[in-house]
Formats: C-alpha cells, structure tokens, sequence
C-alpha cells in the first residue's frame, strides 16, 4: 500500500494570468503546494499537472478522506489566505474545483501503487448521472471497461470518485486513468473499450455525455515523507 495515495482527491484546475506563468510556477511549486501538504492534516501528497504547449495547469491532491477539507487548518487557509495566495487566487483563470471521495482503484499487474501514481500523463473523464443510471453505468465502468484498458501498458491505474463538491459543473462521478502518453487515447485497446455491446447500449442515453481533459506530469510529487517536508517554511 502507498502513503502518498489516499482515498480522495482535491482536483484543481487554474490557468495563470497572461505574462506571468513563471510567477504562478514559482509560487505553487514554492509556496502553495508544499505549504499544503506539508502543513495539513490528511493531505497525503500532491501532484502538478499541464497541458502541453499550453498554460493550463492541474494539481491534484491525495486525501486521506474528503474530511480533510474540514480540518480547521485548510479551512483557516482558504478562508484566510496569506497576502501572495489571495493575490494570485484572484488573478488565475478558468479554475475548477471537484473533490472526489474514492469508490475504487485497480492497478495494472505487475504495478505498485506509488509507480502507477507516478505514470507521465493522466486523462481525467467526468461526467454526470442521473440516480436510475448510477449503479449499472459504475458496474459496467468497474466490471468490463477498466480491466480491458488496463491490459494495455499505456494505462497503470484506474480510480473511480464520487465527486462530493464541483465546481463549476455539476459532474457526478471522476474517474482518473494514470497513462504512459497521450498515445492511449488512440490505441487499439480504448477502440475495443469503447465497441462493447454494453458500452453502446449505455452510451444511447441521453446522459451519457462524458468530459475528457489529459494533462502531463509537472514538476515532482510532494509529500511529506521526503527531506523537505520537515525543513520547511512559509515564506510570506
């Protein structure tokens, strides 16, 4: 088992204001996201994120459980930022917020946790249940869909949220494919995931609207096993 992967995720999403992307890495690599993981209970670790060729940035956070949240110091932080985080917080765009209180994981054979967690890219597919479709889309999600795409060495791990908080859309589940490239979503193996008799039934609803993004590993994983995280300190 992993101490750096917990059973809920903090997705986040935000882009940097225009002309200021060495700024926005400096502080999160530096200010923001080990000030996180390092300084509050329940935050397992945190990873970065980006688009390729774009300034579009994602961080996601390792939670011991979504009562993480609640803890008094990251309510104290988000709730009262110190002077660089309100500052930057007010001058990102496009920011998204979901967290996602995990229902299940698979890892590819062969895999520990900790090296699936660290897979180069990730593809996060979201989407929006109604409550009579919940149960038989998550079997067929969990049953039949995972285990082919994880017969490919592109994919490492599979997790399944239940998404607990969103923002901005009203997105239900979360599920987050740990991949090796973007060669993933053009390989043999999601074409056959996708041709399923069980697949195209479900697919023939009017929900069943999925929404992808793809991002590549940014930076290191922070969390606070490592040297660091004893040492440091917030610099305001």
């Amino acid at each position: 088992m992993s101490n750096r992967k917990g059973g809920a995720v903090l997705f986040s999403e935000m882009t940097p204001p225009d002309g200021a992307e060495d700024h926005f890495n400096d502080w999160y690599n530096n200010h923001h996201m080990p000030s996180h993981v390092y300084g509050v209970p329940g935050f397992r670790s945190g990873q970065r994120y980006k688009v390729p060729d774009r300034p579009d940035y994602l961080a996601i956070y390792d939670l011991e459980s979504p009562q993480t949240l609640a803890d008094d110091e990251y309510v104290n932080r988000k709730y009262k930022p110190d002077a660089p985080t309100k500052k930057m917080l007010s001058e990102v765009a496009a920011f998204t917020r979901y967290i996602g209180d995990e229902i299940s994981f698979h890892v590819r054979d062969g895999l520990a946790v900790d090296e699936a967690l660290d897979a180069p890219f990730v593809l996060g597919v979201f989407i929006e249940l109604p409550d009579d479709a919940e149960e038989e889309f998550v079997d067929w999600y969990q049953t039949e869909h995972t285990p082919i795409v994880l017969g490919s060495p592109l994919w490492r791990m599979v997790r399944h949220m239940r998404i607990v908080d969103a923002d901005p859309n009203p997105f239900t589940h979360m599920f987050i494919h740990y991949i090796e490239s973007e060669d993933a979503l053009e390989s043999d193996v999601l074409a056959a995931a996708r041709a399923t008799e069980w697949r195209n039934r479900l697919a023939q609803n009017d929900w069943f609207k999925t929404h992808l993004v793809v991002y590549h590993r940014h930076g290191k994983r922070y969390h606070k096993a490592e040297p660091e995280a004893a040492t440091f300190t917030l610099d305001i």
